[in-house]
């Protein structure tokens, strides 16, 4: 397969994920940044050899193969992130847009030895699961910040590697994958969010929140019954 074909199930894998529906010509050439021409001209390539389907006026969905293809490009993507990190301890900010160009040339024993030499890890340096050898995505149980009210809060887990700006300011604002969050305000109409963060209290704006996703522990002022002992 091209590179061109690998990165168009990739995305389309990405945005149906997030979504829950088929993908827009539309937002697929917007999340490529090439035209809608180019997309739906690749479309119809992809149609042609059965990796989407493709319902006009509607968008695609990828077929079996084309699901396992991108699975497979990114488990390459995210070893390589995580290789990156741990080995060559590159910062989260850059490794993003080298593993963009590499993941298309790993062969399959590079990918083992790679994992191998991690001890399979299950999360990239961004939080985002790493499929397993058998190309089995784990199941998301993760919530975006922008949904969570005040009073709630959750250890973050991960967050979109595509713009290294915001994974700078994240890291010097000391927001990480595993520290633990709580919403304190949240301001009406898109406004940003109050949220603390070990100790300290830090204002995110609704867009940067949505792209920060939470595993949410309790509400901060849930009363709750566990093992016989009241729980605040």
């Amino acid at each position: 397969m091209s590179e061109a074909i690998e990165d168009y199930v990739k995305a389309i894998y990405a945005i149906q994920s997030r979504d829950g529906a088929a993908v827009t010509t539309t937002a697929l050439a917007e999340r490529l940044g090439v035209t809608p021409g180019s997309a739906s001209g690749m479309i119809k390539k992809l149609a042609e050899i059965e990796l989407v389907v493709h319902v006009p006026y509607k968008g695609v969905t990828l077929s079996p193969p084309g699901e396992k293809l991108a699975l497979e490009v990114l488990r390459h993507h995210r070893l390589l992130e995580a290789f990156f990190t741990q080995v060559l301890e590159m910062p989260w900010d850059r490794i993003h847009a080298e593993a963009e160009v590499l993941e298309h040339y790993i062969s399959e024993d590079l990918e083992q030895l790679i994992a191998g030499k991690l001890g399979d890890p299950v999360l990239d340096p961004h939080g985002d699961p790493i499929p397993d050898c058998a190309l089995t995505m784990p199941k998301d149980d993760t919530s975006s910040l922008a949904d969570l009210e005040p009073g709630e809060g959750g250890i973050f887990t991960r967050v979109s590697d595509r713009d290294p700006e915001i994974l700078r300011y994240l890291a010097e604002q000391k927001i990480v994958p595993g520290v633990e969050l709580s919403v304190e305000d949240k301001q009406p109409f898109g406004g940003p969010l109050f949220v603390r963060v070990g100790g300290a209290q830090r204002v995110l704006g609704r867009a940067l929140a949505r792209s920060i996703r939470i595993r949410r522990s309790r509400p901060a002022k849930r009363v709750a019954r566990e093992a016989g002992e009241l729980v605040l």
